[in-house]
C-alpha cells in the first residue's frame, strides 16, 4: 500500500472521534490501524500510539472526563491532535516527575516518544499535537 504523503494542499483526515474513559481502548486499537496502515515502521508506530494514548487517558483523567480525537496526514508528517474540555491546571509538566512520584509522566512521554509536542491551553480546554515524519511512497 502506498500512502501520498507530500503532495496534498490539505491535510488528509484519517481518523476523528470522540471519546470517554469507557473507550480508550478501542479509540488506541483503531488508531494502531491507521498508522500501522501509514506504512511507519513497528517501533515508530508503537512509540506513536503510545504517545497519542497517554495524551487521551490525560484527557479522561484531568480534561473533563472526554475528549476528541483527530489524525491526519500533511506535507509528510503523521499529526494527532488530541483536545479536552477541563478548565486547565495551570502549569503543564512536560518534565518527569521524581522517581517516588506516582503518575504525572504523560505529557513528558508524548514528547520524548515523537519528538515533537505542541499544546494549546485555552479556557475551554487543552489541545496537544503530536507530530512524527512519514516514511517516502515508494
Amino acid at each position: 500500500m502506498s500512502t501520498d504523503v507530500g503532495t496534498s494542499t490539505r491535510p488528509r483526515l484519517l481518523l476523528t472521534c470522540s471519546f470517554t474513559a469507557a473507550t480508550v481502548t478501542g479509540v488506541r486499537h483503531a488508531l494502531r490501524t491507521h498508522v500501522t496502515a501509514t506504512g511507519v515502521d513497528e517501533d515508530t508506530a508503537f512509540d506513536f500510539v503510545t504517545a497519542v494514548h497517554e495524551l487521551v487517558t490525560n484527557a479522561v483523567r484531568h480534561g473533563g472526563g472526554h475528549g476528541q480525537l483527530e489524525l491526519s496526514i500533511d506535507c509528510g508528517q503523521l499529526i494527532c491532535t488530541v483536545s479536552d474540555y477541563g478548565t486547565g491546571s495551570g502549569t503543564l509538566p512536560v518534565c518527569p516527575p521524581p522517581g517516588d512520584q506516582p503518575g504525572g509522566r504523560g505529557l513528558f512521554l508524548a514528547r520524548q516518544l515523537t519528538g515533537a509536542l505542541l499544546i494549546d491551553q485555552r479556557g475551554a480546554g487543552l489541545t496537544a499535537t503530536v507530530t512524527i515524519a512519514l516514511p517516502p511512497t515508494r
